[in-house]
């Protein structure tokens, strides 16, 4: 088994609720997402994805989260809060999707809202 990991960020803002008060005011975060993926076999160039592959196609999804209030994106509009959690899942499944058929996948997104906090989506 061979594994991938790449690191990016973006900065965002977001609101939670039900959480504790200091959450549920609007505030942002400089995120770190780590992202790997893993699989079999590696293709005739001896690599599993190409890195500057893999970095495209998650700088397609954070584009899509980058200096936006979350809660007010497609996604996390209908009632997903924006916790990191669900952005850590939202990031995984983006790129399933965008990794089918390329002899890898998604084996788990890190999310972290700050240098000692993060949220993990394992695909199990």
């Amino acid at each position: 088994m061979f594994e991938l990991k790449i690191v990016t960020r973006f900065a965002a803002a977001h609101q939670l609720k039900m959480v504790s008060q200091k959450c549920e005011n609007l505030h942002g975060h400089n995120w770190k997402v780590e992202v790997r993926v893993a699989g079999e076999k590696l293709n005739s160039a001896g690599v599993l994805v190409d890195f500057g592959e893999l970095k495209k196609q998650v700088a397609e999804i954070i584009k899509e989260l980058d200096h936006r209030f979350l809660n007010e994106t497609e996604f996390f509009n209908n009632n997903t809060p924006p916790s990191s959690e669900n952005i850590a899942f939202y990031i995984a499944k983006g790129l399933e999707k965008k990794l089918n058929g390329a002899g890898a996948r998604v084996t788990r997104v890190s999310a972290w809202e700050s240098d000692d906090a993060c949220a993990t989506y394992i695909n199990g």
